[in-house]
């Protein structure tokens, strides 16, 4: 009660003053002692209103101020996008990017706006090349507030406490894992630090630690990091991830070249990369002289984010009553028997034969990958094979090529037009093959 009391009489007191400087104010000033008698009543006290102490402590703000913070705010997100253009001022580095982020922590202690900087942080990390850097993902966590994020108790982890900087933080570890990067012990002490031991961030790296490891290596073509710079070493690596023959063999038929003519024309000539395995070499050689064979693409193949095009020589399917069922070796496979003692024969359905080549939709006898997708370069690709493969001399080669992301060569390359017989595929074509005569490749 003691205390009530005292309470009530310290507010009474409170607005006692209150009123007695609202009096002061309102009270005019007296011209002379005898306009102090002649008014009497300006005297009297004036009565104060009874308010609550908050609304002391908490005066409204003018309007005009608070259309200046609704501006402040919306030009914010802006605001960390132009913090990279200016610190980068053109050389964009990790060095810049590590300088761009001490910049935003020593603006402000309390890091206000981390969420939009950390945002706009990983939207620019592929211009400054280091969106596989693990130590810079560290500093961008690092930018988080620590311990504020923090649950302390079940209701709070329930109701998933703080969720937007929650989410940033996911975002952030989902990022690593489009780019593969696997976090480190310091990862894990920073999302402990800002988020605690049970919140989404923490789970999602649990997450990665348990799945990345099991996945790392399980690849066994894998493709590395940086792929080589040079177009031919590239097509080098791409027609032997392409082949499925160790016994493959790349040739280079001509490297990028320049070559001044005559007349003082300069003309670049195109780098032209082939592979062939013996056993695609032995199915030319069975090849047919009346039936074509086709040179066909571009196809792609993409070797992470690069895109590379590669072009294949192939053959129609032989017909039911042209295949030739050829006597096979018991010894070829000591893991799959070709043949069974007892009185069970291999099904009807069942495939005797293990050439990889040998497709339903035709042989491949050849691929290559040219700097140009051209006629006349692609003819002087299978001008080249004759040398190990004499057939093609008399075997007609017609084109069935796409339009593609190669440019074409104009038909001001006569010099290198190649030795051997070359068709581009028409209807007429198709109904006169079988009149075409058959020219080897000493009479071009």
């Amino acid at each position: 009660m003691r205390v009530s009391r005292c309470l009530q009489r310290l507010q009474d007191l409170r607005l006692l003053r209150c009123s007695w400087q609202t009096a002061r104010v309102l009270q005019p000033e007296p011209h002379g002692p005898r306009a102090a008698r002649s008014n009497p009543q300006q005297h009297r006290v004036v009565r104060g209103f009874h308010c609550s102490p908050v609304f002391a402590k908490d005066p409204r703000l003018p309007g005009r101020l608070v259309g200046e913070d609704d501006k402040k705010r919306q030009t914010s997100l802006v605001a960390h996008d132009d913090l990279f253009e200016q610190i980068a001022m053109g050389a964009k580095s990790k060095a810049t990017f590590a300088k761009v982020i001490d910049v935003f922590n020593k603006r402000d202690i309390r890091r206000r706006g981390h969420v939009e900087f950390i945002y706009a942080a990983l939207r620019k990390m592929p211009e400054f090349g280091v969106e596989r850097d693990l130590g810079v993902y560290n500093r961008l966590l690092d930018v988080f507030p620590k311990e504020v994020f923090v649950p302390t108790n079940f209701i709070q982890r329930m109701f998933n406490h703080y969720p937007r900087q929650q989410e940033c933080g996911v975002q952030l570890l989902e990022q690593m894992e489009n780019y593969g990067i696997t976090p480190n012990v310091e990862t894990k002490v920073l999302l402990v630090q800002i988020f605690g031991e049970k919140s989404h961030p923490m789970r999602k790296y649990q997450r990665l630690m348990y799945w990345f490891p099991k996945f790392k290596h399980l690849n066994p073509f894998p493709v590395p990091q940086q792929l080589p710079e040079d177009p031919v070493d590239l097509a080098r690596f791409s027609l032997t991830r392409i082949a499925n023959d160790l016994d493959a063999k790349v040739t280079v038929h001509q490297l990028p070249c320049s070559d001044v003519t005559e007349s003082g024309e300069e003309i670049h000539r195109p780098y032209i990369l082939g592979i062939q395995s013996p056993g695609q070499r032995e199915l030319l050689a069975k090849h047919d002289p009346s039936r074509p064979v086709f040179v066909e693409g571009p196809f792609p193949l993409w070797l992470r984010s690069t895109c590379v095009h590669y072009y294949v020589l192939r053959a129609d399917p032989p017909l039911p009553q042209d295949q030739v069922e050829e006597a096979y070796d018991p010894e070829r496979s000591f893991y799959f028997p070709l043949q069974l003692d007892f009185s069970l024969d291999r099904d009807v359905w069942d495939e005797e034969g293990f050439d990889v080549e040998d497709l339903d939709e035709g042989p491949v006898y050849a691929m290559c990958m040219a700097g140009r997708g051209d006629q006349a370069t692609l003819g002087q690709w299978i001008s080249d094979l004759q040398r190990d493969n004499p057939v093609l001399g008399r075997v007609p080669t017609l084109f069935r090529l796409d339009p593609g992301p190669q440019h074409l060569q104009g038909g001001g390359d006569e010099e290198s037009e190649p030795r051997h017989r070359l068709h581009v595929e028409t209807e007429e074509d198709q109904a006169v093959l079988d009149e075409e005569p058959r020219r080897g490749r000493g009479k071009l």
